[in-house]
């Protein structure tokens, strides 16, 4: 399982000109699904993206994770992080979960992280997204269960 984590000023995403999910200062994760993934690589990315100190403390240091600066997390499926882009011009899906199974852990992932953090919003799962954000920084880091 991959994230693209990225502070945000603010983001939103959009399906067919209608919002489905936003959040002010906070982090975007772009999610990606491994076919290997399960709930417990879940778990681990997830503990990973709350607890990432990329917001600035009083000295100007990322020394905040998301749940210290009261930030919000929005999360967007993203098929295309886990693609195989080493050989060739065209990228390889073999890695990535089924379609069922990439939705089964994306929806986990998103109630897990309803309960630990108070402003969570999400993507359609599988749908045409338009994601709007102001990178803040800009900060953006892969992460790796």
């Amino acid at each position: 399982m991959k994230g693209l984590i990225q502070r945000v000023k603010h983001a939103r995403v959009e399906v067919t000109g209608e919002t489905v999910g936003a959040i002010d200062h906070g982090i975007l994760l772009l999610l990606g699904v491994e076919a290997s993934d399960s709930r417990e690589t879940a778990d681990k990315l997830l503990h990973k993206v709350l607890h990432y100190r990329v917001f600035s403390d009083e000295l100007g240091k990322m020394n905040l994770n998301v749940q210290q600066a009261e930030g919000g997390l929005l999360v967007v499926s993203q098929f295309t992080l886990v693609a195989d882009t080493a050989k060739g011009l065209r990228p390889s899906f073999s890695r990535g979960a089924s379609p069922q199974q990439a939705e089964e852990l994306y929806d986990y992932f998103l109630e897990q992280a309803q309960a630990r953090l108070p402003s969570v919003a999400g993507g359609q799962f599988a749908a045409d997204m338009q994601v709007s954000l102001c990178n803040d920084g800009p900060v953006t880091f892969l992460l790796e269960a």
